[in-house]
């Protein structure tokens, strides 16, 4: 399926392909536990930014592989590019214009990351 989405203010937008079914992650570290952010990880071919780049600003911090994208308008994180995964992207579930129809949200412990990052490896692979 193609779900859309955008940050608040809707300067920047994007499309993903995911399944009607899928499995977002509720992490703990300190970044996302303070934005809410429910990471659907897919490989970047299933990516698309239909609108705003000249909107987006990037945060980094710590080893500086993860690159945080913003809107410098709203101030939403509407996907990023991950440590765990720096060859695909992370879109933030509450991002999506509409939700998947099956969405299951699992706790990962990424205030423990270096213990736990290899369980997402696999995400964005193709399939």
């Amino acid at each position: 399926m193609i779900y859309r989405g955008s940050c608040h203010c809707q300067a920047v937008r994007f499309q993903v392909e995911a399944p009607e079914s899928v499995e977002v992650e509720r992490c703990n570290c300190s970044i996302c536990r303070k934005a809410g952010f429910l990471h659907l990880i897919v490989p970047l071919s299933r990516f698309q930014l239909l609108a705003g780049e000249e909107a987006i600003t990037t945060y980094t911090f710590n080893t500086g592989v993860a690159r945080h994208t913003f809107c410098k308008i709203c101030g939403v994180k509407p996907f990023y590019t991950p440590r765990s995964n720096p060859d695909g992207i992370d879109i933030n579930v509450n991002c999506l214009d509409e939700l998947p129809p099956e969405l299951s949200i699992v706790d990962f412990d990424g205030q423990n990351w270096e213990e736990n990052a290899h369980a997402l490896a696999h995400k964005s692979m193709d399939e």
